[in-house]
């Protein structure tokens, strides 16, 4: 089977480099590295077009931001841009155009209008729920009010967002019955992919979609850990 491995992002700087926080530098690295070694981008949304003409190339990968910072608009975006990659972002609704009150307090998160400005040929939009809230802790009805509020949300604002789901904090029910209720919830809502971490490389096909899995890249990483994570996940010596 095919090999697809989901990078996983989340805050950009221009100088810090740790933990959630990636350098421009250190970035600007890793997408060099992915386009001067033939690495193809794709977005989720054309994962099943590959699927029925099995024609995923032999270097694909699937990069993602979370959370919507205006530091990957800043940092990211034109990276992606002047590489010819491609990325997912992934977005909390309620914190557009306010900052990230679900960690620091201090982060802006991207506006309306920021959003709307990218281009979607190069960034697929994404759900990450609504407040940012862990699925594992919500009630059945609470998860159904989230996409709710998410699809009210979308329609209002008249937002190109894909149904994909990257859980926060990479949390979801693992244990039954929980889980294959949860996972209906998915379906009638009309998700084709949800993400998790679990830091390993995907077969593709996918075989379980709500069960995606993505490699956390810190901040901290070297640049040979990164090129083992693209290739094997994450090794127990990491």
């Amino acid at each position: 089977m095919a090999r697809l491995p989901v990078l996983m992002y989340h805050n950009v700087a221009q100088t810090e480099s740790d933990g959630l926080t990636i350098s421009e530098k250190n970035l600007d690295a890793q997408f060099k590295y992915l386009s001067e070694n033939g690495y193809e981008t794709f977005h989720f949304s054309e994962l099943e077009g590959l699927k029925q003409s099995n024609s995923l190339p032999k270097k694909s990968v699937i990069i993602t931001f979370d959370d919507v910072y205006v530091s990957q608009l800043t940092f990211a975006y034109p990276l992606l841009k002047k590489y010819n990659l491609k990325a997912s972002f992934f977005i909390p609704f309620a914190y557009v155009g306010g900052v990230d009150d679900w960690n620091t307090a201090k982060e802006p998160i991207m506006s309306l209008d920021q959003l709307k400005s990218l281009d979607s040929s190069i960034i697929e939009l994404g759900l990450h729920s609504y407040a940012h809230k862990n699925y594992k802790k919500l009630t059945q009805n609470e998860v159904q009010e989230d996409f709710n509020l998410c699809r009210e949300f979308v329609n209002a604002n008249q937002l190109n967002v894909q149904n994909i789901l990257a859980y926060p904090y990479g949390k979801f029910p693992k244990n039954n019955p929980g889980k294959t209720l949860f996972f209906k919830i998915l379906k009638a809502n009309n998700i084709a992919y949800a993400l998790r971490i679990g830091n390993r490389v995907n077969s593709f096909p996918i075989k379980h979609p709500y069960e995606v899995q993505r490699i956390d890249i810190k901040g901290e990483d070297s640049f040979l850990k990164f090129k083992l994570k693209l290739r094997l996940g994450k090794l127990k010596l990491f």
